[in-house]
C-alpha cells in the first residue's frame, strides 16, 4: 500500500496495515484472492459485510453507500476493446482501499505519481479525486477509437453501399447503449460527492469533483453523439442502396421504352400476310430501319431534354 506521512510530508509504499493518526493510506488489491480481501477489509479495517460482498461478488452498478465508519463507491474504467472493468473504493477517514479484478495499467501509474509528487495524497479526498479524475479522462481516449471506427465505416459504405457493416453498427451501438448507462450512474455519483456534504474530502476539493463532473458530462454528450451517427449511417446505408436501386431501374426502363415501339413496328412487319404493300418496296428494310433508328433518336433526345438520363 502507498503510505503518507503527514508529519514528513511524504510517502512511500509499505505492507498493508492500519495507518496511523497522522498517517493516510492508500490500499489497492488487483485480482487479489478472497482471503486478502477479507483480511484487508474485515481485520484491517472494519468494514461493513455489505461491503465485504460488494467488493467479493464485483457485479455492482455505479453508486454511493454511505455506512457508518466508510462510504462505498462502485466506479468503472473503460479498456481499450470499450469494455468496463468495475472498480470498487472504501474510503474512510484517513484510507482508501480500491480493487480490481484485473491490473489497470493507469493505476501503477497513479500510485507511482502520488509517490513522486510532495503533499500528493494530504487526505482521502485527495486520492479519490485522482483516481476517478483518471478514470474519466481515459473515457475521452477510448471513445477517440470509437470516433475511428464510426469514421471507417462511414467511407467504407460510401465506397461501396453495400459493404456488409450493419452488424459491426449495431454491434458499437450496444456497447455505447451500456456505457451511456454506466456514464450517467456515475455522474450521480460524483454528483452526490460534489453537491452534498462528503465527510472524507476537504471543502476546497469540492471544486475538482465538479471539475470531473463537467468532464462526465461531456463525455455522455459524445457518447450520445456517436449514437446518433451510428443511426445516420444505417439510414445512409439504405438510402444509398434505394438511389442506387432506382438508378438501375430507371435505365432498364428506359431502354424497355426504347425498345417498345421498335418491337411493335417489327411485330407488324413480322405478320405472314401476302398482301402488304410495303412488302414490295425496293427500300422497305432501309426504311423501317429509318424509322426505328429516327424513333429511338427522337426518344433518346426527349429523355434528355425531361433530364431522365
Amino acid at each position: 500500500m502507498l503510505l503518507y506521512n503527514s508529519t514528513s510530508s511524504s510517502a512511500s509504499v509499505v505492507d498493508n496495515r492500519v495507518p496511523e493518526q497522522d498517517e493516510v493510506a492508500w490500499v489497492h488489491l488487483s485480482g487479489a484472492p478472497e482471503a486478502e480481501v477479507r483480511h484487508v477489509l474485515v481485520d484491517l479495517f472494519d468494514c461493513h459485510p455489505l461491503i465485504v460482498e460488494d467488493c467479493l461478488v464485483m457485479n455492482q452498478r455505479p453508486k454511493l453507500d454511505r455506512y457508518k465508519n466508510n462510504i462505498f463507491i462502485v466506479f468503472y474504467a473503460l479498456l481499450p476493446d470499450l469494455k468496463v472493468q468495475e472498480i470498487a473504493i472504501v474510503i474512510g477517514p484517513n484510507y482508501v482501499i480500491s480493487m480490481t479484478q484485473e491490473d489497470l495499467p493507469y493505476i501503477q501509474q497513479l500510485t507511482q505519481e502520488c509517490e513522486d509528487v510532495e503533499n500528493g495524497i494530504e487526505h482521502p479526498g485527495q486520492i479519490l479525486y485522482h483516481l476517478l479524475d483518471r478514470c474519466v479522462d481515459e473515457y475521452s481516449e477510448r471513445l477517440n477509437h470509437a470516433d475511428d471506427r464510426i469514421d471507417k465505416m462511414e467511407r467504407a459504405i460510401f465506397k461501396n453501399p453495400h459493404v456488409k457493416v450493419a452488424q459491426n453498427i449495431f454491434k458499437l451501438k450496444r456497447t455505447l447503449h451500456l456505457l451511456r448507462a454506466i456514464f450517467v450512474e456515475e455522474r450521480t455519483v460524483l454528483g452526490s460527492i460534489s453537491h452534498q456534504t462528503f465527510p472524507y474530502t476537504r471543502q476546497e476539493s469540492d471544486v475538482y469533483f465538479v471539475d470531473i463532473y463537467d468532464h462526465l458530462s461531456r463525455v455522455i454528450d459524445t457518447v450520445d453523439i456517436f449514437r446518433e451517427s451510428l443511426n445516420g449511417l444505417l439510414e445512409l446505408q439504405m438510402n444509398m442502396k434505394t438511389d442506387r436501386m432506382n438508378e438501375i431501374i430507371k435505365t432498364l426502363t428506359i431502354v424497355s421504352t426504347i425498345f417498345m415501339p421498335l418491337t411493335f413496328i417489327v411485330g407488324i412487319y413480322g405478320m405472314n400476310f401476302h398482301k402488304m404493300p410495303e412488302l414490295d418496296w425496293s427500300y422497305g428494310y432501309l426504311f423501317v430501319w429509318g424509322v426505328m433508328l429516327a424513333l429511338s433518336l427522337g426518344m433518346w433526345a426527349y429523355f434528355k431534354s425531361k433530364k431522365w438520363l
